[in-house]
């Protein structure tokens, strides 16, 4: 599966998706940080112990991979689908199954790794800039270990939430429809519907969970005896 992983990675250039991640997230970083000094109050905690500072990360990071991680399953996973090239990727005496699953891992792998290194330059910026910013980040905890699990399981809930653009690709064929699919995802999780933030409900998200895991399966699944064309 490893051996497969980094096939994935090699046929689909990922050099070029560590360029674009890397430059999208210190753009982000940069307007973040012009954004957060116009905040009146930075540091007032939030739902589930979040302050604003911590809640906009999480939001300017989260939109932008679950949005990265549609990107890429058009391009890895619906692509061959729509360029009629996954037929000859099946004639190979390889698992069907096992070959979407590469597919499947090496978004998954690539963008949790992406999104925990960009909300960790974040911090680690805004701890450092903090005299400037005039913000004391003292709920950036960088010497806690539960503030850092507290990442990783963060960013693995959010990229695989971003999964449910996967059968809406698939079933339509179409790699714009997995992209609108991840455009509505970021609307869905990072949004309001009118004064209630959608932010940090942890049964919604929970059931997006379910969801997401849902639609991987029945994606791969029925993959052996369905028909590529």
């Amino acid at each position: 599966m490893l051996k497969l992983i980094r096939l994935e990675w090699k046929k689909n250039n990922a050099i070029k998706y560590i360029r674009n991640a890397a430059v999208t997230s210190v753009l982000l970083l940069l307007l973040f940080l012009f954004t957060v000094r116009e905040l009146e109050n930075p540091e007032t905690i939030q739902a589930y112990g979040k302050s604003m500072l911590c809640s906009g990360v999480d939001m300017f990071t989260n939109l932008t991979y679950i949005l990265f991680t549609s990107v890429m399953i058009a391009a890895f996973s619906v692509s061959p689908y729509q360029n009629k090239t996954m037929r000859l990727l099946f004639s190979y005496p390889i698992s069907r199954r096992k070959l979407l699953l590469a597919q499947i891992f090496s978004v998954w792998i690539f963008n949790f790794a992406a999104l925990t290194l960009s909300k960790l330059l974040f911090y680690v910026t805004l701890v450092l800039t903090k005299n400037y910013t005039h913000i004391s980040a003292a709920d950036i905890r960088l010497t806690d270990p539960l503030f850092y699990a507290d990442v990783l399981a963060g960013s693995a809930a959010m990229v695989s939430i971003g999964f449910l653009a996967l059968p809406v690709g698939l079933r339509l064929k179409s790699s714009k429809a997995a992209i609108i699919a991840g455009l509505i995802i970021v609307f869905g999780t990072q949004g309001n519907i009118g004064s209630y933030s959608l932010m940090y409900n942890l049964p919604f998200y929970g059931v997006l969970l379910v969801l997401a895991f849902a639609a991987v399966a029945l994606s791969v699944y029925p993959v052996e005896k369905k028909d590529v064309a």
